[in-house]
């Protein structure tokens, strides 16, 4: 059965702008309500192209910029949407994408969708009076909706139940990795924080492997573990931050001469070489082991 044009709506949970700490930091900004009115208008506005913002020319994805948006959402001045691009990355609400493109993050988790076949048949139903005359229209029409409200709720448990078991499978091991550095702990990623959107946005875009790569490099940095002028200690929170999730990747806070191996090993300022003669046994060419 074709289905039809499809709906979408924006979900907001019930705390949005009380408990998310992302939106609750915007809002105390000089122009925070601009920054969130806009903030909703660039979700609404990728609503159709899985929140990435950019247009489809062909071939190639020509990325939003402050120009576009400005167009677009002509109630904010060009320095707001540069000011507010800015501070919406740091906060890890967006980030660039392997298109070049900002994407929304944590999107697929804000989208309602809806065929109009389903919004047609739903208007029926609530239209609908059984006929108390006719007793066996009636029977029908309640097991009739008694059937689609089954199907609707069987669904939403399996969907649930699904994704549940992703983040698991996902989340639990990064926990695991990150107490193994003896820094402050990590005890849970709840649905719905800002740490889960912002865990959730590096393992889709850098997978598993990368982000445990990662959390292994900070035991091989003197700086992020607390050797500094000022004492400070890298947090769970700010690791994941897409800026400063990107320099330890890249490892650009590692001592002097260490280089990690993604099975978390220290080569010691050792080449490749020496490192693999050393670890598996294998003579170099001047017959040294």
């Amino acid at each position: 059965m074709a289905t039809g044009k499809v709906f979408y709506w924006l979900k907001l949970k019930v705390n949005f702008f009380a408990d998310d700490g992302a939106i609750d930091f915007l809002m105390t900004q000089e122009q925070g309500e601009k920054y969130v009115l806009l903030y909703l208008m660039l979700c609404l506005k990728c609503i159709n192209t899985d929140g990435e913002l950019g247009l489809q020319i062909g071939e190639i994805i020509v990325p939003y910029d402050a120009d576009k948006i400005q167009r677009d959402c002509r109630y904010f001045s060009k320095d707001t949407i540069t000011t507010a691009l800015e501070l919406f990355k740091k906060l890890g609400l967006v980030y660039e994408n392997n298109n070049g493109c900002l994407q929304i993050a944590g999107f697929h988790e804000m989208v309602g969708h809806a065929t109009d076949w389903a919004e047609q048949k739903k208007r029926q139903r609530a239209k609908k009076t059984p006929e108390i005359t006719d007793k066996n229209d009636t029977v029908d029409n309640v097991h009739t909706e008694y059937r689609d409200k089954s199907i609707e709720i069987r669904d939403k448990i399996n969907n649930t139940v699904s994704i549940d078991t992703v983040r698991s499978t996902k989340v639990q091991p990064v926990i695991e990795e990150w107490n193994k550095l003896n820094l402050q702990k990590v005890i849970s990623v709840n649905s719905g924080t800002t740490r889960n959107t912002l865990l959730n946005a590096r393992l889709k875009e850098y997978g598993l492997e990368k982000v445990l790569e990662a959390i292994r490099s900070i035991d091989k940095s003197s700086y992020l573990k607390g050797q500094n002028r000022s004492g400070w200690t890298v947090t769970f929170d700010w690791f994941l931050k897409p800026n400063n999730f990107i320099k330890v990747l890249e490892g650009n806070y590692l001592d002097k001469g260490r280089e990690v191996e993604q099975d978390g090993e220290d080569r010691k300022g050792e080449t490749t070489d020496q490192y693999y003669a050393r670890k598996y046994g294998i003579f170099q060419s001047n017959g040294s082991k």
